[in-house]
């Protein structure tokens, strides 16, 4: 008999991805596939639903799931388009022509899915999800295309190459290391490069602990940390792309997170133009440097006397 958890099963086969196998994502097929809790998978059939009264009002009748009223775009957002980019279901396939406001708008599972749907549990239900995925592809499988597709991709000072999740801050960061580094920083050491994903995604603890960094504290870090081993200037920077330019109390929390730190410290608030600079002048501290990604054989000196340099311990 179908259950919820059988129909989380079948989408998961099916090449969904996790968010899309959820227990809303199981009782939305049931109520596609039209089948009340004591009818088999064999009995799928292929019907037109809309979401309220086809899927909201099915499952409240057959099987007593109650939803709040409120969650309908939840299951036309999170659910049904999901299912269309997956091919389980189409959107107006019985009538095209229907507007996109229409109250008759409707979805109905695919034939290929009802195909694959009817064998579930049977000896033939592995060939019909392997002809499923080789027509229609995997959508968990496209996500991962896309996404991949849209990393960015590094060039570490030593040759190696690390990927990136996408994002205007990690092209922000990307341009530190393989412009501002080489022009700045030249011949320097990357210790540390966070990822908006994925924190530390390069983090270089002995040498963080060489130079009295305390490495349990590397959350509190900024975005890029350099280290010129020949001047012993370490370059603390951060890729401002919204919020966190070297600010006063920025300043000050890495001076006291790196008061053992045997090099001097040179603070760098990074934008990708003049343009998100500008929106953040009056909160960057003095005795700080500012550099522009799309102007970068260029430094902003935040200090009147002397150009960049370590800041002068306090």
């Amino acid at each position: 008999m179908a259950s919820v958890e059988e129909a989380q099963d079948i989408l998961k086969a099916l090449g969904m991805p996790p968010a899309q196998y959820n227990q809303m994502s199981g009782m939305t097929l049931i109520a596609l596939c039209g089948l009340t809790p004591d009818a088999p998978w064999s009995e799928a059939k292929r019907e037109p639903h809309t979401v309220t009264k086809g899927v909201m009002d099915y499952l409240k009748e057959h099987y007593g799931t109650e939803y709040a009223p409120n969650t309908r775009e939840t299951f036309r957002r999170q659910v049904l388009h999901q299912f269309v980019q997956g091919r389980i279901a189409d959107y107006n396939p019985f009538d095209p022509t229907l507007p996109t406001n229409s109250p008759r708008a409707h979805y109905a599972i695919t034939e290929a899915a009802l195909d694959a749907v009817q064998l579930y549990g049977t000896a033939e239900w592995d060939s019909a999800v392997a002809k499923f995925r080789r027509e229609q592809g995997a959508l968990q499988e496209r996500y991962e295309r896309e996404r991949k597709r849209s990393k960015v991709p590094i060039q570490l000072p030593d040759g190696q190459v690390l990927e990136l999740s996408p994002g205007k801050h990690n092209k922000v960061q990307k341009a530190i290391v393989e412009d501002f580094a080489p022009r700045f920083a030249p011949g320097s050491r990357l210790l540390y490069l966070g990822d908006t994903a994925k924190k530390d995604l390069s983090l270089d603890e002995k040498g963080l602990a060489a130079l009295g960094i305390p490495i349990t504290e590397h959350d509190k870090l900024p975005d890029v940390v350099l280290y010129d081993e020949e001047r012993n200037w370490l370059f603390l920077v951060e890729a401002v792309t919204s919020h966190g330019p070297m600010s006063p109390k920025r300043v000050l929390e890495l001076e006291e997170m790196l008061d053992g730190c045997t090099a001097g410290t040179v603070h760098v608030s990074a934008f990708p133009d003049f343009a998100e600079f500008r929106k953040h002048m009056t909160a960057i501290a003095w005795e700080t440097e500012v550099w522009l990604a799309d102007t970068p054989d260029h430094m902003i000196h935040y200090n009147g006397d002397r150009f960049m340099g370590p800041r002068e311990r306090r």
